[in-house]
């Protein structure tokens, strides 16, 4: 894997022919049978979550979706999610905790809606809910960064026994964008923020964010998503069945440490 720039990173995930989940599960997954609904207010198209079989094995799949021209990211709202479309991917986390089928979450997104309907409809409350509910889920859980991992949009997904990214993915607590807008007041510097803000699969990885880094195909998943979908399906295939056969409280044990440890501070002497 080559170590390039964030900046570069930024442009490669956002490239109109970057494979989004409406390729990737129809190539890593079989007899997909998406379910719609939060059962309070009603569906929410940014979120696809479903039931597929995984090299045999029943699973729960919740992802984002995003478009690839600018009719299919309207109709998912740029792959940014209303409070119902986490509340049904926990609607569905929850099933799956029933039944003991692993849960795995596909992450693409800029970040939640932040809109005055969204704010009404309880944004904050359906995010917060779901890390509470997500870190004692008593099942396992895999999350895949496919490219962008903004804010708490994805970490409302990302609380999970393993998470990865693909090799070009980037996962941040806000936007470059947005970076730039507060610390600069000029979201045009956002190449220059993006650097600054170690969010790319290797920081996350020396950072104990990520677990793992999955490579993509030279230049890009977009050059190739076959092969990066297979070798996304080889690392998921290996966590998934390492995971199914821990101990359900010993996976939680191990879900509460790691994100315990998780970052860095030092003490200030006056």
């Amino acid at each position: 894997m080559s170590r390039i720039s964030a900046a570069k990173r930024l442009e490669l995930i956002r490239n109109k022919n970057r494979p989004t989940v409406n390729d990737y599960i129809p190539m890593i997954f079989h007899n997909f049978t998406q379910l719609h609904g939060d059962r309070y207010y009603g569906d929410d198209p940014a979120i696809m979550a479903g039931l597929a079989f995984f090299m045999g094995i029943p699973v729960t799949v919740i992802a984002h979706v995003k478009g690839r021209d600018i009719d299919e990211n309207k109709r998912s709202n740029f792959a940014m999610p209303h409070p119902e479309g986490y509340r049904k991917a926990l609607r569905l986390a929850k099933q799956a905790e029933k039944f003991r089928r692993p849960v795995v979450c596909l992450i693409d997104t800029p970040g939640a809606f932040c809109g005055i309907e969204a704010e009404k409809r309880g944004q904050g409350e359906a995010i917060a809910k779901n890390l509470m509910e997500f870190m004692s889920l008593r099942t396992p859980i895999v999350s895949i960064v496919l490219g962008e991992g903004g804010s708490g949009g994805a970490l409302a997904l990302a609380v999970c026994d393993e998470l990865m990214l693909l090799e070009n993915a980037l996962y941040s607590v806000i936007s470059p964008r947005g970076f730039a807008s507060i610390l600069w007041k000029d979201p045009t510097l956002e190449t220059q923020a993006a650097e600054l803000m170690k969010i790319t699969s290797e920081d996350m990885l020396e950072l104990g964010v990520c677990e793992k880094i999955i490579p993509e195909a030279e230049g890009g998943a977009h050059n190739d998503p076959q092969s990066t979908a297979e070798n996304i399906s080889d690392f998921l295939f290996e966590a998934v069945q390492r995971l199914i056969k821990t101990d359900v409280d010993v996976l939680l044990k191990n879900r509460y440490e790691k994100f315990r440890k998780i970052g860095m501070f030092s003490f200030v002497h006056e």
